[in-house]
């Protein structure tokens, strides 16, 4: 400090130059700007106080796992703990759909997440909402299976999802199967077919046949008359309109036939084995639900409620699908086909495939048709015109020749 400015003014004749201050004009001049400066800190501070970080979340889950489970939870529009609520007292019921269901299987936790947040002893508020999430569920035993099974019977067993339509789908293959083999205008068409092939075939080794090929039906289009326009179901279809006219619509003897033509019986059996296994995996629950104790007696009490209709259910399906295996071999076998060389499928789609092509070569042969009325009605108007004519150039050529 010595030599310095401040060294300096302390000396005394340095101070005598000093201005003399009215401490109390000072006073009065700056005590507002002084209050105002401390009210301003005041403010300051609470500014400061507000930017403050607030405590942050522990986040236990991976990163990404968490953000999409927070945004799965945005779907379900249902608080956790009513979900854990719901799924403690009911098991098959109306407050969960399908789609809440199905999104609360992927985000249940896994075993190494459970054993990390049961290892967490820390404020549990301060955890993050995808960690909250796995905490309320954690609460429910074997969270994942009893989401699974909720997902599952109402998928096979609610009204009009998976069973309603496995049903649906096996009374169309029977009802199909019967509309067939039952119906006599096909049958009629079927002989007539069978007729008009021996009597092109006359005189060779094939002109006595007692049947035909069940594909056969969709190659009548590759025999063409001399013309090149007229192909073998033209005529077929000419020879039933003036032989056999009430026949012609056959296809309404088959109303079953076209929804028949889209289910695949492999695609069946699938979904009578899911539905089956289904089942055993609710009985499995069922079992182990007995050592959960009072937490889950509303859980139990719905279950066995569940299985007793569910069981009736898989036991009239399973009649049924016998029923369709048995009659979707005696359909190839009625047309002297073996079942593995011409299944169901193939067998309702060429007879499908030949109603279609029947019904167009009717609508050709209709055209056609009224275009060789309109052609005769215009040549018969050709020869009324002619003999008008000469007759009127008959009567002109004696005046002409006067005149001349």
């Amino acid at each position: 400090m010595q030599g310095s400015l401040w060294a300096d003014s302390q000396k005394q004749e340095e101070q005598s130059r000093c201005v003399l201050w009215s401490f109390s004009f000072l006073g009065s001049l700056f005590s507002a700007a002084v209050l105002n400066a401390a009210a301003g800190g005041d403010r300051a501070g609470g500014r400061r106080a507000s930017l403050v970080p607030k405590q942050e979340k522990v986040l236990l889950i991976e990163h990404r796992r968490a953000y999409n489970c927070e945004i799965m939870l945005t779907k379900v529009k249902m608080p956790l703990p009513e979900v854990v609520v719901t799924l403690r007292k009911q098991y098959y019921g109306t407050v969960l759909d399908v789609d809440q269901v199905d999104n609360l299987i992927k985000f249940c936790p896994t075993k190494e997440e459970m054993e990390t947040l049961k290892n967490y002893t820390g404020d549990k508020e301060c955890l993050g909402k995808c960690e909250q999430c796995f905490l309320e569920m954690m609460k429910v035993p074997r969270v994942e299976s009893k989401f699974l099974l909720n997902f599952s019977s109402r998928r096979r067993f609610g009204q009009n999802y998976f069973v309603s339509d496995l049903r649906e789908n096996l009374v169309i293959v029977n009802e199909a199967s019967a509309e067939v083999k039952e119906s006599p205008k096909l049958k009629r068409v079927m002989q007539t077919v069978l007729s008009l092939g021996n009597a092109l075939n006359q005189g060779t080794a094939r002109g006595a046949a007692i049947g035909f090929r069940l594909d056969s039906l969709l190659k009548l289009t590759e025999t063409r008359a001399r013309n090149s326009r007229t192909t073998l179901l033209h005529y077929l279809c000419k020879i039933v309109s003036e032989k056999m006219p009430e026949i012609l619509d056959f296809d309404k003897e088959l109303p079953h036939l076209e929804a028949a033509t889209k289910i695949q019986l492999k695609a069946l059996a699938e979904e009578m084995q899911a539905v089956s296994k289904g089942l055993e995996k609710v009985e499995q629950e069922l079992t182990a639900s007995e050592n959960d104790g009072a937490v889950s007696d509303g859980f139990r009490k719905s279950l066995k409620s569940f299985l007793d209709t569910a069981e009736a259910e898989v036991r009239t399906l399973a009649s049924l699908y016998s029923e369709v295996g048995h009659n979707a071999d005696s359909l190839a076998r009625y047309f002297n086909e073996d079942p593995a060389r011409c299944p169901f499928e193939q067998a309702v789609s060429i007879i499908f495939n030949f109603i279609v092509m029947f019904k167009r070569a009717l609508e050709e042969n209709s055209k056609l048709a009224e275009m060789e009325r309109k052609k005769a009605e215009k040549e018969a108007d050709k020869g009324k015109v002619l003999p008008l004519r000469r007759e009127l150039d008959g009567l002109l050529s004696p005046r002409q020749s006067r005149i001349a």
